[in-house]
């Protein structure tokens, strides 16, 4: 009998910074209200850079310009009260907001409570305190203030993405 196969949930994730803040969304888990980078599930039929665009309109109402991919991090996660072992592959961008403010009257995504800003120390202060939804919410800020930047066409798509029906 064959092991399954091992297949981590690959995330995208949007790490904004201004002024020495960064945009964060709290958000309603299973664990309760966390704080994460602008993230979420990459979906079927599009690239890391545009899941990323279209998770931060969808957590903040901003509109999200990547100026590079920061890099690719995995974690893994038990969830106590049920026993789901999930192991996630986080692509992360940072990059800069378009406009002033967030697009009027765009409603945020199911389970996002609010968009803040908030500093290193105060995001530090939530990670001790456990309020972070991941490790790789601090791992990635502190990437992004070491300077980390790679270029965003690291990642490349075949058309095959947008096109299941070619064949090589």
């Amino acid at each position: 009998m064959s092991t399954p196969r091992f297949k981590p949930s690959v995330t995208v994730a949007a790490i904004i910074e201004r002024e020495g803040r960064y945009l964060l969304v709290e958000e309603e888990t299973p664990e309760g209200l966390r704080l994460n980078n602008p993230a979420g599930h990459l979906e079927q039929g599009e690239t890391p850079l545009q899941g990323v665009v279209r998770e931060a309109l969808e957590e903040t109402a901003h509109r999200f310009r990547p100026e590079a991919l920061l890099g690719l991090y995995l974690s893994r996660f038990r969830r106590e009260a049920s026993g789901e072992d999930v192991t996630y592959l986080r692509i992360a961008y940072c990059g800069s907001l378009e406009g002033d403010g967030p697009v009027p009257g765009l409603a945020l995504d199911q389970g996002i409570r609010r968009w803040l800003w908030a500093s290193p120390e105060e995001i530090a202060q939530a990670r001790d305190a456990g309020r972070l939804r991941s490790p790789l919410v601090w791992r990635c800020l502190e990437d992004h203030r070491a300077g980390r930047r790679l270029p965003l066409d690291l990642i490349q798509a075949d058309d095959s993405l947008f096109h299941p029906e070619l064949r090589p």
